[in-house]
C-alpha cells in the first residue's frame, strides 16, 4: 500500500516541478499513520502547495483514497 501511494505522489509532485531530480520523498509509518514528507527545490515549493493551499489538498486527497485500507492514515506533508 506505501509503495503504490508514494508512486502517485511522486508521480504528481514531479509532474508539477521545474526540477524533478530534486524531488525526495520519505515515508515514516505509526501504528495509526503513513506519512509521507515531500522534500524539493525551494523554487518549487509554490507550484506544489498552489494557490490558497489547493494543489497540495488535492494531492493529500488523492493520497489519502489511494492508501485507505481501513487501518492506517496517510499524511502528506511538503518539509521544502
Amino acid at each position: 500500500m506505501a509503495a503504490d501511494t508514494e508512486g502517485l505522489v511522486r508521480f504528481l509532485v514531479t509532474s508539477l516541478v521545474d526540477d524533478a531530480d530534486a524531488v525526495s520523498i520519505s515515508v515514516s509509518e505509526t501504528d495509526e499513520t503513513v506519512t509521507f514528507e515531500i522534500t524539493l527545490d525551494a523554487a518549487d515549493v509554490g507550484k506544489v502547495i498552489g494557490r490558497q493551499g489547493r494543489i497540495i489538498k488535492a494531492i493529500r486527497t488523492l493520497a489519502r483514497a489511494a492508501g485507505t485500507t481501513g487501518e492506517k492514515q496517510v499524511e502528506v506533508e511538503v518539509v521544502g
